[in-house]
């Protein structure tokens, strides 16, 4: 590609920085005299990795004087530097120090008799230490830029919804995002650009809860469990007699009261909020959390069956069981039992 075709490719994606108004820019020089100077594509680079991309014309944007106009019939900008600004160039296997003498870039390189060809490159690093120049066919550096961006679908389970069903509980909405990327240019043409990371982004998540809540089993006793599987961990599955089946994280061996409301201080709210019904069982939030979904059957063979921790008032490792009738807690009393933690 042919440097002029280069600059038919230009375009302005503005960056700038409090004290230098300048981080990294894209500048196509044409010659100073057509005996002096070739055309050359420069990239200058800062602390903030920005692009500004200029092209030549009537809008030129206030860069505090570092960038100068090029004359003599040309299109383009240079870099103007103070006289005593450190510069080390590296050019053709060698590093040169010099000071610069109030003079732009061109001007420099023309003084060390450094004459970029049209397929050769100028980098200009601008640091607070000094000015790096590299001239190189071969240049990489990273472009942050701001882009359009689409929202991402993040899905979340939900115990409570019933299996096979889902919600979208926040739109997403579309933004706009500050993305790095590396580009690697080679003899005057831009060979690659690689995204590396995401700085940030106004994109807003679309979030969907899809429902793992299993389907409901009878705790009468024509539903009964027949088998209980174990895995090494401590999960498992139960099985009952009408084949249905329940997965469990895993299984606590406890004490369990039976309780009812109006008897003994208990009230008819739960401390989740709920009112108090059948399965309804009350724990040490510290032993099992408020929330826990629940399979309890007593040493002795009484299924209490599918429960959920929604109340408090227990220490320990112990559970109160909800009955409706004072007389069904007293036939149950207190009693050992097998808690199943259900997935």
């Amino acid at each position: 590609m042919k440097t002029h075709d280069l600059r038919k490719k230009l375009h302005t994606i503005w960056g700038h920085r409090a004290t230098f108004v300048l981080s990294v820019l894209f500048v196509l020089i044409s010659s100073l005299s057509a005996t002096t100077w070739a055309d050359a594509l420069y990239i200058l680079t800062g602390v903030e990795d920005d692009a500004i991309v200029l092209e030549g014309g009537a809008d030129v944007p206030d860069l505090s004087s570092q960038l100068i106009y090029v004359s003599s019939g040309s299109k383009g900008y240079d870099v103007s530097l103070p006289a005593g600004q450190t510069v080390t160039v590296h050019y053709d296997g060698a590093t040169v120090s010099v000071q610069s003498k109030r003079e732009n870039i061109s001007k420099l390189l023309n003084r060390l008799h450094i004459v970029p060809s049209p397929l050769e490159m100028v980098a200009v690093d601008l640091s607070d230490s000094g000015v790096e120049l590299t001239v190189s066919s071969d240049i990489t550096y990273y472009d942050k830029v701001m882009e359009t961006v689409s929202f991402e679908t993040v899905r979340v389970a939900n115990p409570n919804m019933e299996k096979g069903t889902e919600k979208v509980v926040q739109e997403g909405a579309d933004g706009v995002r500050t993305s790095i990327y590396e580009v690697v240019w080679s003899n005057g043409e831009q060979v690659s650009r690689q995204f590396v990371e995401e700085v940030d982004s106004t994109a807003v998540d679309q979030i969907v809860e899809y429902g793992t809540a299993v389907e409901p089993v009878a705790v009468d006793d024509t539903d009964r469990v027949v088998n209980v599987v174990k895995n090494a961990d401590g999960s498992g599955t139960l099985v009952f007699q009408s084949g249905t089946t329940l997965e469990f994280s895993g299984a606590r061996s406890m004490t369990a009261t039976a309780y009812t409301a109006g008897h003994g201080g208990a009230d008819y709210t739960t401390a989740t909020g709920t009112f108090v019904h059948v399965g309804t069982v009350a724990v040490d939030k510290s032993v099992i959390p408020l929330g826990t979904r629940m399979y309890i059957v007593t040493d002795d063979g009484v299924v209490y069956g599918l429960a959920t921790a929604e109340d408090t008032g227990v220490r320990g490792n112990k559970v109160d069981l909800y009955y409706d009738t004072y007389q069904q807690c007293i036939n149950f009393g207190r009693r050992s039992c097998t808690v199943y933690i259900l997935k």
